[in-house]
């Protein structure tokens, strides 16, 4: 048993020096696509930081995008808060989560990171906020999600809201929220993606296809929001205070990246227009 754990952790120490080193090799593939991203300068230069930004129905650009350029500004590692489900992955793909920084996002893994000084990354919507539905793009479902708030505010973490525009258009919806399809199929819904209440969004990408439709990614890190709790304020609306700042925050950068964007003549990486790519200050 012993023996096995070693061999494991050795593993993933393993998978961890090769994703790094791959994403360092990749930088100027990845400065060819153009991704808009800003904000970085802002970042506390010590590492110790929580990242709070948006989940969107894309599913992977801000879980890798986000750690990603704060590896290549920072050098640190940013240690994810994943669902509960990463408890029920095995195999070479919990190997590679793990390398990749993923951790179970309950309390006691997220204080045990803070106590080491570590960047911090949650989505507080979790899967809620990628099962977006009819005119639901960049819209915040974070209610009775304050934990990370609490979090933040017992260890002195720093917040910093990071907001992502672009994953939310690879695929769009095509029913409501409560209409006859979401509510037919809340239960095989809870099911296949485990969010009590909410059914299967029915989606497509280019045309009536699965295929993703080409969007520009557009990245912001927004300023640092101090969580250490004034003496005249209870816990409690401390807490709720902390919580609503981030959460403007955050619905602040993504309203500005969608005015951005909507001059970008490159937003749908069109190559004839490359060289014309909005670029961040």
């Amino acid at each position: 048993m012993i023996q096995t754990l070693t061999d494991r952790r050795s593993r993933v120490a393993t998978l961890q020096k090769a994703i790094f080193s791959v994403a360092d090799a990749i930088a100027p593939v990845v400065d060819l696509s153009r991704i808009y991203v800003d904000g970085l300068d802002g970042l506390p230069r010590d590492g110790r930081f929580l990242l709070v930004g948006n989940h969107t129905v894309s599913g992977w650009a801000e879980v890798v995008l986000v750690p990603y350029f704060v590896h290549r500004e920072l050098g640190t590692r940013v240690r994810g808060l994943a669902s509960r489900q990463l408890a029920d992955v095995r195999g070479v793909s919990r190997e590679v989560l793990e390398a990749a920084g993923a951790v179970v996002g309950d309390p006691d893994n997220g204080a045990a990171l803070m106590r080491e000084n570590e960047t911090v990354l949650v989505f507080p919507g979790g899967g809620r906020d990628m099962l977006k539905f009819k005119g639901e793009q960049y819209r915040l479902m974070w209610q009775g999600r304050s934990g990370f708030a609490r979090l933040a505010i017992a260890h002195r973490y720093p917040i910093i809201p990071v907001g992502l525009v672009g994953g939310d258009d690879v695929y769009v919806s095509v029913v409501e929220r409560g209409g006859t399809w979401e509510r037919m199929t809340r239960g095989l819904g809870r099911r296949l993606h485990g969010v009590n209440g909410v059914g299967l969004p029915l989606t497509r990408g280019i045309g009536p296809t699965p295929i993703p439709r080409p969007q520009r990614m557009y990245l912001r890190f927004g300023s640092p929001i101090d969580t250490q709790r004034p003496t005249d304020i209870d816990s409690a609306a401390w807490e709720a205070t902390v919580k609503e700042r981030t959460q403007t925050g955050v619905q602040t950068i993504l309203g500005d990246l969608q005015t951005v964007r909507s001059t970008d003549p490159f937003r749908h990486l069109n190559p004839l227009a490359w060289g014309r790519a909005v670029r961040a200050a």
